[in-house]
Formats: C-alpha cells, sequence, structure tokens
C-alpha cells in the first residue's frame, strides 16, 4: 500500500509541474519583451555569465588539445596524399624527359643514315648502353645486343650525330664498344671535300678534341669542314669502318714549321659524354671495301 501511495504521489507532483512549465510557457510566449519572466531570463543569463566565462576558459586547453590533434591527424593524412601526388607527378616527368632524349637520339640517328655520303646497306641494329666504364675517359660502354642479334667483333657503332666506336668484345646478349676517344683508338679518315687523308686519334681526356695528325698534301684543310671515315687501309691501321660515316668537324688546323704537314683539330659529331642509344653496322657495304690508301695522300 505505502508504494502505490508513493507511486500516486509522485504522479501527481509530475502532473503539477508539466501544468505549471506549459502555464510559464504559455505566459512567457504570451507577453511582451519587457514582461515578468523576460526580466527573469535575463537575469539568470546575467548571473550565469561569470560561471560560463569561467568554464570556457578553464576548458580551452582541453578544446585546443582535442583540435590540434585532429589538425595533426588531418595534416599528416594531406602530407601522405601530396607525397604521393609529387612521387606520381615525378615519375611522369622522369618517363617524359626519358622518352623526349630517346626520341632526340632516334630522331640524330635515322638523320644521319639519310645523309648523301652514309654507306647503304650496312644492316643497322638498334642498341641501348646498359654500362660505362668507370673512368673519365671515356673510353668504351656496354650495350645490350650481342652474337644473338647478329653483333660481331669489330662492327662500326654510331649514335646520334656520327660515329661513336666499333665492337671490341661479344656474348651472347651484350657487346663492349670501344669509343674513339680510347687511347688505343685508330680510325682512317678523309676530311671532305679537300680528299685530305690521315688518321683519327683521340686527344686523351677530352673527348669533344679528336686529332687528325700527319697529313700530307697539297690543298690545305679548311676549319668547318666534314670528316668521314676514308674507307682505306694505311701501313699501320687497318680499316675497319665502311667509307662515309661521319666523324666530326674540323675546328682547328696547326702546320709544321715547313708547313709540310698538317695537324687537324677535330670536335665530334657524337655527343661522346652523354650517349644512351646507338646503332651497329652489322654487314659491311659490298661496294666499299677497304683499299689501301693512295700514295701521297698520308705517310
Amino acid at each position: 500500500m505505502f508504494d502505490k501511495k508513493v507511486v500516486r504521489r509522485r504522479r501527481a507532483a509530475l502532473a503539477v509541474f508539466v501544468a505549471l512549465s506549459i502555464a510559464v510557457l504559455t505566459a512567457y510566449f504570451g507577453e511582451s519583451g519587457g514582461g515578468f519572466f523576460h526580466a527573469l531570463q535575463r537575469g539568470s543569463q546575467e548571473a550565469f555569465a561569470p560561471v560560463e566565462s569561467g568554464a570556457s576558459r578553464a576548458l580551452k586547453p582541453v578544446r585546443d588539445l582535442f583540435g590540434w590533434v585532429g589538425d595533426t591527424f588531418d595534416a599528416k593524412g594531406d602530407n601522405e596524399q601530396l607525397r604521393a601526388e609529387v612521387e606520381r607527378l615525378r615519375s611522369e616527368l622522369a618517363r617524359s624527359q626519358t622518352a623526349e632524349r630517346d626520341a632526340a637520339q632516334l630522331s640524330g640517328i635515322v638523320g644521319l643514315s639519310r645523309q648523301d655520303m652514309y654507306p647503304r646497306g650496312t644492316d643497322p641494329i638498334a642498341a641501348r648502353v646498359i654500362a660505362r666504364a668507370p673512368t673519365v675517359w671515356y673510353s668504351s660502354v656496354k650495350i645490350d645486343k650481342g652474337s644473338g642479334d647478329g653483333v660481331k667483333v669489330d662492327q662500326p657503332v654510331i649514335a646520334a650525330g656520327g660515329l661513336v666506336g666499333r665492337v671490341t668484345q661479344v656474348t651472347g646478349g651484350t657487346a663492349e664498344v670501344r669509343l674513339i676517344t680510347d687511347a688505343s683508338s685508330a680510325v682512317t679518315a678523309q676530311v671532305m671535300p679537300e680528299g685530305a687523308s690521315g688518321v683519327v686519334r683521340p686527344q686523351v681526356g677530352n673527348p669533344n678534341d679528336l686529332l687528325l695528325d700527319l697529313i700530307e698534301g697539297d690543298r690545305r684543310v679548311t676549319e668547318d669542314t666534314t670528316v668521314v671515315t676514308s674507307g682505306f687501309t694505311s701501313t699501320k691501321v687497318e680499316s675497319l669502318f665502311p667509307r662515309g660515316i661521319p666523324i666530326g668537324t674540323v675546328t682547328k688546323v696547326d702546320l709544321d714549321e715547313f708547313e709540310q704537314y698538317q695537324r687537324v683539330h677535330i670536335r665530334p659529331f657524337a655527343n661522346l659524354r652523354r650517349f644512351d642509344i646507338v646503332q651497329v653496322l652489322t654487314r659491311r657495304p659490298p661496294n666499299t671495301q677497304a683499299a689501301a690508301l693512295p700514295e701521297g695522300s698520308a705517310p
């Protein structure tokens, strides 16, 4: 019985509280802005304002901490996305630059083969440089084609611009190319259109300066003329190159004191420091077999 009475009293109190609340709300919304209930609301707001302000200041470090943690996680996520985007763009740029460089070199090789003097019927095989000699003398490179592709020792190798060397060693899938800047390199060559002949050797330590040494002849070699492989065999050097492969252009001519011999400086057409794609001339043209060097054209 006691429990039922308590329940009834609580229900009655709740009903009275609800009725009073409705009455107060009705009076609040029904009165003007200067009425009793509005004044009471303003008074309570002013009374609790200092407490609210103090609580807000006290809790500000906590809010700031949670805000900093959230911002940190957001920034970390943004940084990871930006880093991934930078890596992707860097990879795309590298691929684009590599493709552009390869296209330029291939274009240079194609343009070389279209020149009038260039030897025909050489069956060129394109190859990529996969290693370089670990020296500063630019002596040799390794390419990704070998005997399985038809590459043989002593075959000429060209790059964009002109001659770069010859094959010296071959495996099934690779080959080593000795560059014309190697100290042991020698190429019989001819100046066009003068016709003076000699042997091109490297200026050790300077891949941009080749020497066509000990030229004998009646005609004086002039600057800015073209030097090509002669196809001739001298008394000391066997011609391993068909006639007509461009080597370089004459930059300077030195004469001895009697002006009998000319020492010609040549700047190679090919960039011997930087080339990635080459062609190996795998077959010698039948109409350009090596001939003896004309008498009097070279010592």
